[in-house]
């Protein structure tokens, strides 16, 4: 099933958490991750303010219904995707691949420098499939103390000590 790529609305808010409460239940699969499938979701509020900064992206399926979603915030020059879920059902389907072609598109016309984030090292639907989409590992995060404290902040929240990491795609014209 294709979907289609929106800017969202605030309308999409309320649908949001459902989409990453499905999404997180990939993670019951990693015994040590587990836990991730009953995690905290982004809250409805927050999703509100991430539409309003127009960096928050919905993939529609051919019935109207949302089947995933990207948020993003633009830091300096960059674009730092928050979030990225696509329902269980949907995910392999390319719904994912299409929102981040989406939002590098996106960095792209805004001329930013790079499109960054944080993710699983090691979880092959986290930095490997991002890998295959142009992104980097930053392993020298002195330079970049936004994407060094945001990964001291995801181990303060529990996750175990050098299982994330940061990526970038740089921005070419």
């Amino acid at each position: 099933m294709s979907v289609v790529i929106r800017t969202a609305i605030s309308e999409d808010a309320a649908f949001l958490p459902a989409i990453e409460a499905s999404a997180a239940q990939s993670f019951r699969t990693i015994e040590s991750l587990g836990w991730l499938a009953d995690a905290e979701l982004m809250s409805v509020g927050r999703h509100l303010q991430v539409i309003a900064l127009g960096t928050c992206w919905v993939a529609v399926d051919a019935t109207g219904q949302l089947q995933g979603f990207l948020s993003a915030e633009v830091f300096d020059n960059d674009l730092h995707i928050h979030e990225l879920s696509v329902t269980q059902l949907m995910q392999g389907r390319g719904a994912g691949r299409q929102l981040l072609e989406t939002v590098m598109n996106e960095a792209r016309s805004r001329q930013l420098r790079a499109v960054t984030l944080t993710t699983f090292c090691d979880v092959p639907w986290n930095a490997p499939f991002y890998q295959r989409l142009g992104f980097r590992q930053e392993h020298s995060l002195v330079p970049d103390h936004r994407l060094a404290e945001a990964l001291r902040e995801e181990y303060r929240h529990g996750f175990a000590p050098g299982s994330r990491c940061a990526m970038s795609w740089q921005v070419t014209t």
